[in-house]
C-alpha cells in the first residue's frame, strides 16, 4: 500500500494523491476544471496555489479532512477543519446523537470507533463479549480488530473465523488504502499474522458475512452495520462510525432478547 505523507511544500504532496487515486494530469484537471499546464506547475512547485484550488484538488482526489488540513499547511494556510475532542463541548450535539445510537441499540452489541478502529464508546450489550478477553487486550486503546482476530480475544470462540478474519482484515485493508493510512495498513498486517488462515466457505443461505460466535447460551449469528456522520466538518467527527451488530437470525434474537436472571 503507498503511505502517503505530508511534504514540506503542496505541490509534490497533490501529485502523491493523484498517483494514489490513479489519475492522470488531465483526468484530474478535467475534472477540477484547470488546465493541464497549470496543474503541472503546481505539482512541480512552479506555481503556488490559492487556498480555494487546494481545496478544490482534494475534494476531486477525495482526500480526507485530516490530511486536508496537513494539505493547507503545507501550502502555506490555515487548517480548514477543526479537530475537537469528543468531549468538547462543541461536539455536544454529535456526542450525543452517537450515545444514543448506541443505547438504542441494546440488547444488541454496538461499538463507536475512530479511524483506526480503537474503541472509543460502547453499549453494556459489549460487556460480556469483553469479558472473554484477555486483561491486555482492554487497555487502552482498546482495538476492535484485536479484540475480534487476536488468540486472546474472540478468536477461538468465532467459529467460522477463516471466514470472519477475511471480512474484517480486508475491510481494514480497503480503508487504509482509500486513507493512504501506515498505521491501519499495520493494524491489517498484525492481524493477518495472528494465527489461523482466512479459509471459510460462505453459507449459501446467507445474505450477509456473519460473526457466528459460540456463547454458553448456544451459536449467535451476528451481522454488523456501520453509521457514519457525513456531513462532518470536524477530523474527529468524520473519522467515527457505529458498528451496529444484528441478530441474523431467530435463535440469536432470541437468545440476546431473552431477560437472564
Amino acid at each position: 500500500m503507498t503511505t502517503l505523507t505530508s511534504p514540506p511544500d503542496v505541490g509534490p504532496a497533490l501529485r502523491r494523491w493523484r498517483q494514489h487515486r490513479q489519475l492522470s494530469q488531465l483526468q484530474l484537471a478535467d475534472r477540477a476544471g484547470v488546465s493541464t499546464r497549470h496543474l503541472s506547475w503546481v505539482e512541480n512547485g512552479r506555481s503556488h496555489p490559492t487556498r480555494d484550488m487546494i481545496e478544490r484538488l482534494a475534494d476531486h482526489l477525495d482526500v480526507p479532512l485530516r490530511e486536508r488540513n496537513q494539505l493547507l499547511l503545507s501550502g502555506g494556510f490555515a487548517p480548514a477543519y477543526r479537530d475537537c475532542d469528543l468531549s468538547s463541548p462543541d461536539l455536544f450535539a454529535v456526542s450525543s446523537a452517537l450515545r444514543s445510537l448506541l443505547d438504542a441499540q441494546v440488547p444488541f452489541p454496538a461499538l463507536l470507533l475512530d479511524r483506526w478502529w480503537d474503541v472509543v464508546d460502547h453499549n453494556t450489550a459489549v460487556e460480556p463479549l469483553l469479558a472473554a478477553c484477555a486483561p491486555h487486550l482492554l487497555e487502552p486503546p482498546m482495538n476492535a480488530v484485536r479484540l475480534a482476530l487476536h488468540p486472546d480475544g474472540l478468536a477461538p470462540r468465532i467459529v467460522n473465523l477463516g471466514q470472519w478474519r477475511r471480512h474484517l482484515i480486508g475491510q481494514v485493508r480497503s480503508r487504509a488504502d482509500r486513507l493512504a493510512d501506515a498505521r491501519l495498513s499495520a493494524l491489517a498486517d498484525e492481524a493477518a499474522g495472528y494465527p489461523g488462515d482466512d479459509v471459510g466457505t460462505p453459507d449459501p443461505s446467507d445474505v450477509v458475512v456473519p460473526m457466528r460466535l459460540a456463547t454458553p447460551a448456544g451459536e449467535l449469528r451476528l451481522f454488523s452495520v456501520l453509521t457514519a456522520v457525513e456531513s462532518a466538518l470536524d477530523v474527529t467527527v468524520d473519522e467515527l462510525r457505529v458498528e451496529s451488530f444484528y441478530p441474523a437470525d431467530d435463535a440469536t434474537r432470541a437468545a440476546l432478547t431473552t431477560p437472564t436472571d
